[in-house]
């Protein structure tokens, strides 16, 4: 059996952050919370990990995967990196603070 602290490191490399927009805040009212999650991440992947962290109770994730853009600086072309998003749904009466810190 895994150690709490291997758990939990490997939880943190799922979650990598909350995504906080103005359509994040507008989720937040039907129960849901948006996360940055790792490329390679799976949906079973970051339930455990957002059920472990947070120590709520799941009832679905849905991912995006959002394409980098390219854009120019000092006429210079670059590409923004890839990023992928959870929007993971709470059970009823659950919620998350994602102001705080995680303990």
């Amino acid at each position: 059996m895994a150690k709490k602290s291997e758990v939990d490191a490997r939880h943190y490399d799922v979650i990598l952050a909350p995504h906080i927009t103005e359509k994040a805040t507008l989720l937040s009212e039907h129960n849901a919370v948006v996360f940055k999650v790792a490329g390679e991440a799976t949906k079973p992947q970051i339930k455990d990990a957002v059920e472990a962290l947070f120590d709520v109770k799941v009832t679905g994730v849905n991912t995006i995967v959002h394409k980098g853009k390219t854009k120019r600086w000092k006429g210079k072309p670059y590409k923004r990196s890839d990023m992928k998003k959870a929007i993971v749904t709470l059970a009823e009466g659950e919620s998350i603070d994602i102001t705080e810190g995680v303990s």
